[in-house]
């Protein structure tokens, strides 16, 4: 059955561009090199198939929506800091709740337009490309619910993770509050059965005390097929709304 796009989540750095955005798209792609020689020649049928192999493989994407400025999660802010720049990218086709799918990677941000014709609701547009695999996975910590003490995430199940193949995760601080230097610092773990009681760290971010995006990759293989999100928080009454996905590539 086809999808209808209702409910995409779509972070970029320390922005939830969902309620800024109503466009966004992603294209990886691998380049197609000939490696056609007369050995490819079929005597049975004398004809000639054109032989190909993948070469680099990369991704661009772009989104649109309506313009908004004046906070640092608002598009103008942030895609204006972005320009240039990299930063980390999630998008979520059918929404952000755990478990649900993620494409996450790590983006230059090439491009940012803005506004138009008088009387028009204000339009931005913004295209990016990766500098980072692309991976295809899931959410594993939701964007609404905050966070003030130290404490582990759900397991959610992926496929266990080949030699060659890559972890890519996306961490976005949406938010901080509290005093004292409040601080989360978050690993994503793994475990070969659902209830982790063995688990191990396979990548940790660093610790944030401001809003932002963080990447980091790690490389296979991993026979583990269970891994969750889990944070230590410290400061004076904290609270902090973050974003944390998982895709392998």
């Amino acid at each position: 059955m086809a999808d209808i796009l209702k409910n995409v989540r779509f972070f970029a750095g320390a922005a939830d561009m969902t309620g800024q955005a109503n466009k966004v798209e992603i294209s990886p792609e691998a380049e197609e090199k000939d490696v056609t020689t007369f050995g490819s020649y079929d005597p049975a049928t004398d004809r000639v198939w054109k032989q190909v192999v993948a070469g680099l493989k990369s991704s661009k994407g772009n989104a649109s929506g309506f313009w908004q400025a004046g906070d640092p999660g608002l598009v103008d802010d942030a895609a204006w800091a972005a320009l240039g720049g990299m930063s980390a990218w999630t998008i979520c086709p059918r929404g952000a709740a755990v478990g649900d799918p993620a494409y996450v990677t790590r983006a230059l941000q090439g491009s940012y337009q803005l506004l138009g014709a008088p009387g028009d609701i204000a339009p931005w547009s913004a295209a990016w490309s990766s500098s980072y695999p692309v991976g295809r996975g899931v959410v594993l910590h939701p964007p609404g619910t905050a966070r003030t003490a130290t404490g582990n995430g759900a397991a959610v199940q992926l496929p266990a993770l080949p030699a060659g193949g890559e972890l890519v995760a996306t961490l976005h601080v949406l938010s901080i509050a509290g005093t004292a230097t409040p601080s989360v610092t978050v690993t994503i773990q793994s475990d070969d059965a659902a209830g982790m009681a063995t688990p191990t760290d396979r990548l940790t971010f660093t610790a944030a005390t401001v809003a932002g995006g963080q990447t980091l990759r790690l490389a296979g293989p991993i026979t583990d097929t269970y891994y969750r999100a889990t944070w230590t928080v410290s400061g004076t009454t904290p609270s902090f709304l973050f974003v944390v996905a998982l895709g392998l590539a």
